[in-house]
């Protein structure tokens, strides 16, 4: 029976295993699950650590030295304070133009003619009408000295007695009709001459000429239009031309009038044209416009140039950078600079970050890089290249950057 009560008894052995064999799962789950997320971290760790630097860059360009000693920059443009719309006083058909844009032209120099024939003709009839008044002058003359050997003779003989009274009054009376007559033909030449000029006037109106040295900057007018001296006439012009003296170009620049008491008549300026940005020349303030524009609160300050160029157009854009001094030598020559983030300090030494075709950077030694306005000048660069912009520590020698989107 005691055997059979031993039989009866539960055994527990297997049930006390089972959920230890359930907590090594668990336990090896977690253990697992951990090691796959230290995995992961080391993982974004190397790949951030070897990953390239993402960097901005600026580009290496050219500055000027005299920046450093602007004291107000203004926009405006070019224009020639002598220019002309040439015209003509008389009306007629345009015959003749002898001139394109761009032509450069002398003063009195004939740049159009209009059609003058009948001109030419009634100045031909002046000059013979002239003409005839001095022939009749000296057949005037000629009487007159007539007269006057015959008004001698009579009066030897009147007192000789061998005439009478009445023929010496009669000699006296044609002396004074002979100088009468020398008179008249004077006075006549005189109308002549004047007729003659009037008609020569009218002559020389149809020729349009050059009013001063310079070039024709628009041509208004081609052979066959109709000219008029003010242009009332239906299809018709008035200006044949418009030209323009290039030895008075000078910029008029917009200056705010919070900012005009930093300009003065005589101050030394700098000109910078838009269409050629390499080329700068001096310039000095002629005259402050005295008048505002209420429009834009400004006020029109004249810069004449002191070094001229061919290439200097009016209506030109330009910039203008007024100078507290005159210029040292060598300060108007250009010098490679950059922006001052682009400089940092390693190993106790100016350098820049240029970054290559292949995106990786390189170090170089920049000097001093003295500031030259909003940039600093620097060595070693030359212009155009790229240079990483604030470069951390990570930065080095060597090493490949990525560009940063913008």
């Amino acid at each position: 029976m005691n055997d059979d009560l031993s039989s009866l008894a539960i055994d527990r052995s297997g049930a006390a295993a089972a959920p230890r064999r359930r907590r090594r799962r668990w336990l090896n789950k977690w253990t697992l699950l951990a090691l796959a997320v230290v995995l992961v971290v080391v993982a974004v760790a190397a790949r951030r650590a070897t990953a390239p630097v993402t960097v901005e860059t600026a580009t290496v360009t050219t500055a000027y030295p005299t920046q450093s000693i602007s004291v107000l920059n203004a926009t405006g443009h070019v224009v020639a304070w002598r220019k002309a719309a040439v015209s003509t006083k008389a009306t007629g058909r345009l015959e003749w133009l002898g001139v394109q844009e761009g032509t450069r032209v002398k003063e009195g120099q004939v740049i159009a003619r209009l059609e003058n024939q009948d001109v030419a003709a009634a100045r031909d009839s002046a000059v013979a009408t002239e003409g005839a008044a001095r022939a009749a002058l000296e057949t005037a003359q000629a009487e007159l000295r007539d007269a006057a050997t015959s008004l001698r003779r009579s009066q030897d003989l009147f007192e000789k007695k061998f005439i009478a009274e009445a023929a010496l009054d009669t000699a006296r009376a044609r002396f004074e009709k002979a100088e009468a007559g020398v008179a008249s033909a004077k006075a006549g030449i005189g109308v002549a001459r004047a007729n003659a000029r009037q008609a020569e006037v009218a002559l020389e109106q149809t020729l349009i000429r050059a009013p001063f040295d310079g070039i024709v900057l628009t041509k208004n007018a081609n052979v066959g239009d109709i000219l008029t001296p003010f242009s009332s006439a239906t299809d018709s012009k008035g200006a044949v031309v418009n030209m323009a003296d290039m030895a008075t170009l000078e910029v008029e620049a917009d200056v705010s009038e919070a900012s005009i008491a930093k300009v003065r008549p005589g101050m030394p300026a700098e000109i910078q044209l838009d269409a050629y940005p390499d080329m700068r020349l001096m310039g000095e303030v002629s005259r402050i416009v005295p008048t505002v524009d209420r429009s834009k609160a400004t006020l029109l300050v004249k810069v004449s140039f002191r070094e001229k160029d061919p290439r200097v157009l009016p209506d030109m854009s330009a910039k203008v950078a007024f100078l507290s001094r005159e210029p040292r030598a060598g300060e108007r020559d250009p010098v490679t600079a950059v922006r001052p983030e682009a400089i940092v300090q390693r190993n106790g030494r100016n350098v820049a970050f240029v970054l290559d075709a292949a995106g990786v950077v390189h170090a170089s030694a920049v000097g001093d890089a003295p500031k030259v306005g909003d940039l600093v000048r620097v060595g070693g660069l030359k212009p155009g290249d790229k240079v990483v912009l604030a470069p951390t520590e990570r930065v080095r020698d060597g090493v490949h950057v990525a560009l940063a989107k913008k």
